[in-house]
């Protein structure tokens, strides 16, 4: 498989479920989703961002789950515990080892989640944990300091091309994360030839690398339209592009890679997983609740705010689908020389 249809492989499985309706969920038992029917009620819900504060996984927790919940009636309230380290393998060895059965609890997750299991970085596999759903995409983004002299994307492709190693690069997870690959990718389509001589660091969380990018300890900022968008209201960076297939309205005139000439579209998908050892009942209740969050006109309106591209999936179908990007992401990385 050449790098070219690797990439369209996951793209077309993410868009594809992107412009669909939706995508129902079942539940473990067969039967009808909601949590209520099941008879199972949390006490004290938590949801684990596995990242610092200010990054995707912390918006995953905070908007979704601790604000939209309440709001519609979901949860009375819903606790948010931020658990970084090893582009979320503490958060994973804590929540399968010691909290495995925990039913009140849930966890961010996203495409980031998929390719830190791709690149075998997590102490378990993909069996040890119950996909939950997801509520909406995340199209990536690469900024620069406000001042900085790289103005352009094609300024940011020119040094890449001249010394890949000129510039440091920084996103809010480690490498061979999406987060790298998303620079690996822009750097492959714009012909650099020896694309690992990119310099990343990954951070535990986005806010946490977009404070290198003030400190100017970083040059490039690598992440996710949500992690950006308080930095660019204060002017503190400039958005050089989005890799989305269209503009986003939330980011104003930013172009999209496509538009400048680099085939190049990553669309993060936000959602979220539990304990593998819960019962079916807490597993439908949490479904249900997902599906509840995504259909939500409260949701609605904080995922346009955030600039999250409508997206979901639940349930069975949505284990099917984090199954298969983990597959795909892993086929990715292989073409870029991250793993082997």
């Amino acid at each position: 498989m050449n790098l070219r249809k690797s990439i369209l492989l996951t793209l077309i499985s993410l868009i594809g479920l992107m412009l669909s309706a939706c995508v129902a969920a079942v539940p473990a038992d067969g039967g009808d989703s909601g949590g209520e029917m099941a008879g199972f009620v949390p006490t004290n819900p938590e949801c684990i961002a596995p990242a610092d504060p200010g990054g995707g996984w912390d918006f995953t927790c905070r908007v979704p789950a601790a604000q939209v919940m309440p709001e519609i009636g979901v949860v009375d309230s819903m606790k948010v515990t931020n658990m970084s380290g090893g582009g979320g393998a503490i958060a994973m060895a804590n929540v399968t080892s010691q909290r495995n059965d925990d039913e009140n609890l849930i966890v961010a997750a996203s495409l980031a989640t998929a390719s830190r299991f791709a690149a075998n970085a997590y102490p378990v596999s993909p069996d040890d944990i119950r996909w939950l759903g997801a509520v909406g995409a995340d199209f990536g983004v690469v900024a620069v300091k406000a001042d900085s002299p790289i103005e352009t994307l094609d300024d940011l492709v020119a040094s890449m091309q001249e010394d890949p190693t000129a510039l440091t690069h920084v996103g809010g997870s480690d490498p061979g994360s999406i987060d790298h690959i998303k620079l690996l990718l822009l750097a492959k389509a714009a012909g650099v030839e020896d694309i690992t001589q990119i310099k990343y660091i990954g951070f535990q969380g986005g806010g946490t690398a977009l404070i290198e990018i003030a400190g100017e300890r970083g040059d490039v900022f690598s992440g996710d339209t949500s992690e950006v968008l308080g930095d660019l209201d204060a002017g503190n960076v400039r958005i050089l592009a989005v890799f989305a297939p269209d503009r986003i309205e939330r980011l104003g005139d930013v172009p999209t890679a496509l538009e400048l000439g680099y085939d190049v579209v990553v669309g993060n998908w936000r959602g979220f997983y539990a304990p593998g050892g819960i019962s079916d009942e807490a597993y439908d209740y949490w479904v249900d609740a997902i599906q509840q969050v995504s259909s939500s006109e409260e949701w609605a309106t904080a995922r346009a705010e955030g600039g999250l591209a409508p997206f979901e999936s639940f349930g069975a179908d949505f284990e099917s689908f984090a199954r298969a990007q983990i597959a795909e992401t892993a086929d990715i990385l292989r073409e870029l020389g991250v793993i082997e």
